[in-house]
């Protein structure tokens, strides 16, 4: 099965797979023997052709969802550990009922003045240290990057970008120019510079702040060589694509001031750890006690509706305004700030920030309880309700064994489980199921991989 982001050939694990590729279909191996699913995939396939992307070599047919549980055509319940999108569960009663009532009543764009569009840009922008007060809507995570790369270059005059090995930061040509992940093998284009993620699993040396911000540093300094103005530091503050790499709190506060100190732009892409996601803080930025300039948003927003933004200083939205003049059409729009602010409230009143530390750290522990009797695990690693789980050949050596990953995603999905993979290897897991995960759903995952573990081959 063609799902991981490595191949590994004589012991040698090499980076060569983009990040949708992880655990994708292959529409050139066997197709599903189920008559009904192969015509269902022979009628995507016409309509989508080469763009299509799915999940397994055979696909699930999905129909409906509630809370943390997919519903396939046939009935068979998944449990979803994947989806960072519906952040306070599928099918939430309150976004669905908010998104119904607005859109019975008005939907149009940010040109006139609407009271739910201003009071969720409030709300929101509360969240935020008090710098940071002006927002832009726009309807998706990649747009918010798009726009946030064009107004840190409207701010400091440069073009030079600084992002991590394997970061996805989204799929419009600017964005997928920062997303090393979406170039694997290939080298990045004139204006980025690429440094290692901030890990300390395979590189526990010194202080990883302190190396992480040195990388940065040098980075800087080739651009300037080459005549290529600094920018910014755009990275997504849990490095979900890279590995998941959350501890320690603070890390990112070395980096933020070297970025400063060089005229630079510190851009915290929140798409997937904001939102109350890490459990400790409301953004994965305020776990390392720094202020972004620039924070951007998407999926978890509207919980599945389409949602992005971009949050900032005034001075830097009116430096970007005075020279283009930027208008979304649907960004903003009444339906979308009624889902946000309907997510919001549930946030809120069903204590989901609280329940993802809960949660999370009970799972991280029956994870690394069974760590105890299978040797691959290499590590845990996450913060609240973003978990990255290593999976290694040996515990010594820490050889990413990203065809265990493999087995392992293939294996939970016959025990219904959803789950991912990440990193430059595709050896982790990556698990950030909705907010509303219980104990309860823990101990499935728990047992589940500890189930599929024991099924593996021995060497």
């Amino acid at each position: 099965m063609h799902s991981s982001q490595a191949n590994v050939e004589g012991g040698h694990v090499a980076r060569d797979k983009e990040i949708l590729a992880l655990n994708a279909f292959d529409p050139n191996a066997a197709g599903p023997a189920d008559p009904e699913l192969r015509a269902a995939l022979q009628r995507r396939m016409r309509s989508f052709g080469s763009s299509s992307v799915l999940f397994y070599q055979e696909p699930i047919r999905m129909v409906r969802a509630e809370g943390v549980w997919m519903i396939d055509a046939d009935g068979r319940r998944y449990l979803d550990v994947y989806n960072n999108v519906p952040s306070v569960g599928h099918s939430h009663p309150a976004v669905v009922a908010a998104i119904s009532r607005q859109a019975a009543q008005l939907n149009t764009h940010t040109r006139y003045l609407n009271d739910v569009v201003d009071s969720y840009a409030e709300r929101l922008l509360a969240t935020f240290p008090e710098p940071i007060s002006q927002l832009v809507l726009t309807c998706t995570g990649s747009e918010a990057n798009d726009l946030a790369l064009r107004i840190a270059g409207a701010a400091t005059g440069g073009c030079g970008f600084v992002v991590t090995e394997s970061a996805y930061h989204g799929n419009t040509t600017a964005v997928s120019d920062v997303s090393p992940s979406s170039w694997p093998g290939r080298q990045p284009p004139a204006h980025v510079r690429v440094v290692p993620a901030p890990e300390s699993f395979r590189d526990p040396g010194d202080d990883i702040g302190a190396r992480f911000a040195r990388s940065i540093e040098q980075a800087i300094a080739d651009l300037q060589r080459a005549g290529i103005g600094f920018a910014g530091l755009l990275v997504d503050t849990i490095f979900s694509s890279d590995g998941v790499y959350a501890d320690p709190p603070g890390f990112l506060a070395a980096a933020v001031d070297v970025v400063h100190a060089h005229g630079g732009l510190f851009i915290a892409d929140e798409v997937q750890p904001g939102f109350g996601r890490t459990g400790t803080a409301f953004w994965g930025f305020a776990r390392h006690g720094v202020e972004p300039d620039i924070v951007t948003m998407g999926k978890p927003m509207g919980n599945g509706f389409p949602m992005g933004g971009v949050a900032t200083r005034p001075e830097l939205i009116d430096r970007f305004t005075a020279a283009t003049k930027y208008f979304n059409t649907f960004g903003g729009n009444p339906v979308a700030a009624a889902a946000g602010l309907a997510v919001l409230d549930v946030i809120r009143d069903e204590g989901l920030m609280d329940n993802a530390s809960r949660v999370g750290g009970y799972l991280m522990d029956g994870l690394r309880e069974i760590g105890n009797r299978h040797i691959q695990i290499g590590d845990v690693r996450g913060s609240g309700l973003f978990i990255g789980l290593e999976l290694v050949r040996d515990r010594e050596t820490k050889t990413p064994a990203p065809e265990i990953a493999t087995a392992v995603i293939n294996g939970l999905r016959e025990h219904g489980i959803l789950i991912g993979a990440a990193g430059p290897f595709g050896s982790t897991l990556k698990i950030r199921p909705p907010l509303c995960f219980t104990r309860d759903h823990a101990d499935i995952v728990v047992s589940a991989c500890d189930a599929v573990l024991k099924a593996l081959p021995a060497d």
